[in-house]
């Protein structure tokens, strides 16, 4: 426990310096059409995220005497973490082409799967007769991956739209996965310290971020919401491929079903998926209903929460009964979201037609 407390001191410092360094160097989030703030306020406070996992990696190395199997398991993803953070931070103070951001984030991913092991036929159980077929069935699921990889990662950082909502939510993610972690009867699929790090890193950039409207001394920025989703994708993925059961991804469930339906909304308006909007449930909550946003973020977190131990304590251990709670959850949010958007979307297109008048 003392070696968690320092950590937490530790990483509370550097945040605290970056402070000072975002506020020399002029790294701040001023209000565009996207935002649902309307004040300057310093920006890339999440770098705290990918701070706490190299701190972790360190740490590790130290107390496990310099274990091989620790730098081989873990090394290629804290490369990936850190090409990442690194690429997204610089996006943070200087916009980046859209091209760069992709192809780093394409080969930290392939980083990720390294360590998850998915390039080694064993790992991913494939009892194929033919070599050659199960290096081409490895290769459709590195290929399927890294799209849905890719794909949830940005989904995560365009839900980063109000305070406390990513520091929140990885709470609500991170916190169910240390619990499956101290079930699992055969092995841990991840170091528990790893999740517990990452833990402490949210907590601390809570304190800086999870407060009311015009309150956050800091936002994530690109690099804390990019970085937090590749430390949760990454344990979420040592978990499916552990357990061989993908219907774990319920626990991105509340943010799977806001962030494709909106996409999907979007692409039914014909709109430019790049460019800037609000047109996210959290948004319209935010924006035309005036909800305060810790409490938007209070209420993805508690949802998130309620559907990630219900598949722990409520649903049987097989995956079967898995998939039938994933179906029905996905489908009852499903349901809601386009309830709340035929209710409340016509406030936005008001909103909209505003803007043209002006």
């Amino acid at each position: 426990m003392i070696e968690y407390i320092i950590i937490a001191a530790v990483l509370l410092a550097l945040e605290l310096a970056y402070f000072k360094i975002a506020d020399k160097c002029n790294i701040i989030d001023k209000p565009n059409e996207r935002s649902s703030h309307s004040t300057i306020v310093l920006r890339g406070g999440g770098v705290i995220f990918a701070i706490s996992m190299v701190i972790w990696f360190g740490w590790m190395i130290v107390v496990q005497g310099g274990n091989s199997l620790i730098v081989q398991e873990y090394l290629p993803f804290m490369c990936g973490l850190v090409l990442i953070s690194g690429v997204s931070f610089w996006d943070d103070v200087q916009s980046l082409p859209d091209t760069v951001r992709l192809v780093a984030q394409f080969v930290a991913m392939a980083l990720m799967f390294w360590s998850m092991g998915l390039f080694s036929v064993e790992s991913l159980g494939l009892n194929v007769d033919s070599q050659l077929m199960s290096y081409v069935l490895m290769g459709l699921i590195i290929v399927a991956a890294l799209i849905v990889y890719v794909g949830g990662m940005n989904i995560i950082n365009f839900m980063d739209g109000i305070n406390g909502i990513t520091a929140g939510y990885a709470l609500a993610i991170l916190v169910p996965l240390l619990i499956v972690d101290s079930q699992l009867k055969v092995e841990e699929f991840i170091e528990p310290s790893y999740l517990i790090v990452a833990i402490i890193g949210v907590l601390v950039f809570c304190i800086f971020n999870f407060r009311p409207k015009g309150k956050a001394k800091c936002f994530a920025g690109d690099v804390g919401s990019i970085g937090i989703a590749f430390i949760m994708l990454f344990a979420l993925g040592k978990l499916i491929v552990q357990t061989e059961d993908l219907s774990y991804l319920a626990f991105l469930m509340i943010y799977g079903a806001d962030g494709i339906l909106t996409v999907c909304h979007r692409v039914m308006l014909h709109e430019n998926l790049g460019e800037a909007h609000r047109k996210h449930a959290y948004q319209l909550m935010a924006n035309e209903l005036k909800i305060g946003h810790v409490k938007i973020s209070l209420l993805y977190m508690v949802l998130q929460l309620a559907v990630s131990l219900g598949f722990i304590y409520l649903c049987p251990n097989t995956v079967a009964a898995h998939w039938i709670y994933l179906v029905a959850v996905a489908a009852v949010f499903v349901v809601a979201y386009i309830w709340f958007k035929k209710k409340y979307y016509h406030l936005h297109e008001e909103y909209l037609a505003s803007l043209k008048k002006q």
